[in-house]
């Protein structure tokens, strides 16, 4: 057994292992490609304005981690297609079906990206281009294992012309156009077909070698050679209808327990079960199941006096029964009461959040989700959604309140930043008073909310635009309070103010506290974004292009609350999976590539396909 996963960057621990494995099968399986090449890869994957593609790591791995091979993806959004650069099995691995799986998850990431079909180069099967009878034979095998997807060369072209006359084996270009029927025209190919030599190979092409290959592509559409291994239409692997699987979502059972039939109780079960029915269908997401985490995680951020005390006063309430807070002690902190439920409002900032035998469990709950979700970024996923109940951006270090028990987004914050410094954005309606609270004099945790004003918004005693942090935390809050009545404009330019701090910051991870009570008609809310904002929303913060885990605070108005997610997360997706504006200098990409580049084009090691005999 395997998985493949997608490696996006170097940013976590995890994704740095996988790039090194990939590299080591690199130099072992293409002995002609310069060491200086390789050490490249995690450049490429960093800063894809530099190359002008924006490079995939995809990573086979069995059950133990053993990296059983990978496929090295470029996509170039601005011609809207998709390269394959490298694709291959570890020694000792063929026949496992390992190099089929990476390639059907290649075509499911092309897909994905919308693009105009995945390009790549491999080896001829022709006698008058390969002379040696075995290498000939290993590449017709590969050419057959790729037709059964309808991936086949170029046809009419002088694609395969190479750069030195004598140099032997040169690669044709193949074209799988991911089940889409649909022509490459000539314009859309030659523009192609010049970007792949002058990006990927910079100053090893010379300009008339280019205008050369370039003009050489003069069908209208561009043919394909005819079906030489395959007798028939290809079968349709149904990989590029289903596309990529982009965000893991973690989700459990285990909040409905927590429910107050009560008169006023926004605070339902049905609001997880209006976002799951839908989003899901959108195709975006993939689940993961949540596994239990130590109370540790927990006490690393709330105080041990007040989990202790939730625990044994959760436990001491009559099943069916809830104790709310009603004596608040103003004058003398220092002696909490004995007795259990009057001590709730020592703990508490309100008189409207329930304590009962079912509150502990659904936010030990809340916290592993969160925590499994970041534990998935950690592993190397883009995005991760943590769907909880109850929420948890109210809950201080020492107190609880606004419906939150626990601080679900900044236990997965603090988890995140023992690997890098992480941003926190609350786009609750109402203030992260909690998180504010618990990073308030730390600088490794940039906080930043935008909430309603507090003179008409819970929690009203804070949230004000001078709270900016103490001590080493000076400066790293900030807070932007708007008015009772805004729309969807006003909204974005927060946003905008906010986005350009956390980029000032530079964090390698980004936390979204999402509150969908942002919404028209939110019963707890006043302002009045629409669906479309949403979107927009999803679409600016996605533009950090950061791995993100998003935790689930507020949002009750379950008519709209499953429609207003799903436009914000497919905003998300597309700005975070899709690639920044290309470079608007023309020619190739900045600075001088090596001469490995030059001899790979020559001696066809550039032609990538080590993909297991059919």
């Amino acid at each position: 057994m395997f998985t493949i996963r997608r490696i996006l960057d170097d940013a976590t621990p995890s994704s740095r292992t996988a790039i090194a494995r990939a590299q080591e099968i690199l130099r072992l399986q293409f002995k002609g490609v310069k060491d200086e090449e390789i050490l490249r890869l995690p450049d490429k994957l960093r800063d894809p304005l530099k190359y002008r593609f924006r490079s995939i790591l995809l990573v086979a791995e069995s059950s133990r981690g053993r990296t059983l091979g990978f496929a090295l993806l470029m996509h170039a959004a601005d011609l809207r297609f998709a390269y394959l650069d490298y694709i291959s099995t570890a020694p000792g691995t063929t026949g496992r079906g390992i190099g089929g799986a990476l390639y059907e998850r290649v075509r499911e990431e092309a897909a994905a990206l919308n693009v105009t079909g995945l390009f790549f180069e491999c080896l001829p099967d022709e006698e008058a281009l390969s002379r040696d009878p075995a290498i000939r034979k290993l590449n017709a095998d590969r050419l057959r294992f790729y037709e059964r997807y309808g991936a086949r060369p170029v046809d009419g072209t002088e694609y395969a012309t190479p750069l030195k006359p004598e140099a032997g084996n040169p690669p044709y270009l193949v074209l799988d156009g991911l089940d889409q029927n649909r022509p490459l025209r000539r314009k859309e190919a030659r523009a192609i077909v010049r970007a792949l030599l002058e990006r990927k190979y910079g100053a090893a092409c010379p300009t008339e070698y280019v205008q050369r290959v370039v003009d050489s592509f003069r069908d209208d559409p561009v043919r394909l050679r005819p079906f030489r291994y395959l007798k028939g239409d290809p079968p349709r692997s149904g990989a590029a209808q289903r596309g990529a699987e982009r965000i893991a979502l973690v989700v459990t059972g285990k909040h409905a327990i927590h429910h107050v039939r009560e008169r006023g109780y926004v605070q339902s079960p049905v609001r997880i079960d209006a976002v799951v029915k839908e989003i899901e269908p959108t195709g975006l997401f993939r689940r993961v199941p949540p596994r239990h985490f130590a109370l540790n995680h927990i006490t690393a951020v709330h105080r041990r006096e007040f989990v202790s005390y939730l625990k044994r006063a959760c436990a001491a309430v009559p099943a069916g029964e809830s104790v709310y807070p009603y004596i608040f002690p103003i004058r003398n902190v220092a002696r909490p009461p004995k007795d259990l439920p009057l001590r709730a409002g020592y703990y508490c900032i309100d008189t409207f959040t329930p304590l009962n035998r079912h509150a502990w469990v659904a936010a030990l709950a809340a916290v592993d989700c969160a925590l499994t979700a970041a534990e998935s970024i950690l592993r190397g996923e883009r995005l991760a959604y943590a769907l909880v109940r109850p929420p948890g951006h109210h809950a201080e270090r020492n107190a609880y309140g606004g419906f939150c028990y626990f601080n679900s987004s900044a236990i997965a914050a603090h988890y995140l930043s023992r690997q890098g410094p992480v941003a926190v954005i609350d786009v609750d309606y109402h203030h992260g008073n909690g998180t504010q609270d618990i990073f308030y004099q730390r600088r490794d945790v940039l906080t930043v909310s935008i909430h309603g004003h507090p003179r008409h918004s819970y929690p009203y005693f804070s949230g004000f635009d001078d709270e900016r942090g103490e001590g080493p935390g000076r400066g790293y809050n900030l807070n932007l309070p708007l008015p009772e009545d805004i729309g969807g404009e006003a909204y974005r330019a927060a946003l905008t103010k906010a986005l350009r701090r956390i980029r000032y910051f530079r964090p390698r991870f980004l936390v979204i506290a999402l509150g969908l009570d942002t919404a028209k008609g939110d019963p707890t809310g006043s302002w009045m974004l629409s669906a479309r904002d949403f979107t927009a929303n999803g679409r600016m913060l996605g533009s950090l292009r950061l791995p993100t885990l998003v935790v689930q605070e507020g949002g009750y108005r379950t008519r709209s609350l499953g429609v207003n997610a799903r436009h914000f997360f497919q905003g998300l997706a597309e700005a975070a999976m899709g690639e920044p504006a290309p470079s608007p200098a023309p020619g190739p990409a900045q600075g001088p590539r090596s001469s490995a580049a030059a001899e790979a084009h020559e001696t066809s090691f550039r032609t990538l396909v080590k993909v297991p005999s059919p």
